[in-house]
């Protein structure tokens, strides 16, 4: 077999240099969080954010149930992770199941918690692969919940992106679109739904920019320590799951240890890709679990730090 002279200078270069020692840390990291249902999960949920807390996150969000169904317990763990630590918090809001005036509601009393940052989504309906339905006197999709939000306080607002397309997207320019939308009534930033090869991305950003959008588009990486139930989430948001995926998770179901280190390994790698990419913002989907998350920030090079300074910075 011939190999080509680039594959080979590529290949002495991998070789020469310690792995990760290209990536210097600069960039900015966030981490997804969902409220705990049971004493058990809530001493899982608060390990996991003190022990991400030194790594000085730009803000940590916390989800928001189908059909609104952890409403109350979002809030907690919004305005807890806002009151006892030096962490900016974020709190997930949608537009399912509430009129317009129950969502400002909601809207007004993380304002009134010292909350000043909103992910806004349109949500999934309760039940699961039913299509989604205004509610009446609510907002119509994301686009009209930021609007809305805007004109209540000046939050930072994030909106969702899908490199992949949106499931209930006709095509590609109809999901660019909705994008937009959302982002001209006055969000930030878009957090992009969890995707598995960096081409995907690469090839996301570029229609992003074709389509005159400037925005901010930040990566959110899934790592998997599950792979049946990451083939299952991808399934439903219309992620494609590549072929040599399953090939290195075969054989591991009772093998937790080893999943947990091909999980790292590949979130690592993936995430180094981007990063050579030009990418330097991270969206990390934690499940509540602080260790995959905390070791691949720190083969990027984030390095924790003293809360007292983290809270200074």
């Amino acid at each position: 077999m011939t190999i080509s002279v680039p594959q080979l200078e590529e290949a002495r270069r991998a070789l020469d240099g310690p792995l990760y020692a290209d990536v210097a840390g600069d960039m900015d990291i966030s981490f997804e969080f969902f409220p705990p249902k049971t004493e058990r999960m809530e001493t899982q949920l608060w390990e996991a954010v003190r022990a991400l807390e030194p790594l000085g996150p730009r803000f940590v969000s916390v989800t928001y149930g189908a059909g609104g169904t952890t409403r109350e317990r979002t809030h907690a763990t919004v305005a807890r992770i806002q009151r006892e630590t030096s962490l900016a918090a974020a709190a997930h809001l949608t537009c399912v199941e509430a009129t317009r005036a129950e969502i400002d509601e909601v809207a007004q009393e993380y304002w009134a918690a010292g909350v000043r940052h909103i992910v806004a989504l349109r949500g999934d309906p309760p039940q699961q692969g039913a299509r989604f339905t205004s509610h009446p006197g609510g907002y119509e999709n994301a686009a009209a919940l930021v609007a809305g939000l805007k004109r209540l306080h000046p939050f930072e607002v994030s909106v969702a992106a899908y490199p992949e397309c949106h499931p209930d997207s006709a095509d590609d320019r109809v999901d660019l679109d909705n994008l937009k939308a959302k982002l001209d009534a006055g969000a930030s930033r878009a957090i992009t739904q969890f995707f598995h090869e960096p081409e995907t991305f690469f090839r996301y950003r570029d229609k992003v920019a074709a389509a005159g959008i400037a925005a901010e588009i930040v990566p959110g990486i899934m790592p998997v320590t599950n792979f049946a139930s990451v083939v299952r989430m991808s399934a439903l948001c219309g992620t494609q799951v590549p072929a040599w995926m399953a090939r290195l998770f075969e054989g591991l179901d009772d093998h937790p240890a080893a999943r947990q280190l091909i999980a790292a390994t590949l979130a690592a790698e993936l995430c180094r890709k981007l990063y050579a990419g030009g990418v330097r913002q991270f969206h990390f989907y934690t499940l509540n679990r602080a260790e995959l998350a905390y070791a691949i920030s720190h083969l990027l090079g984030v390095r924790a730090r003293p809360v007292a300074q983290v809270a200074a910075a």
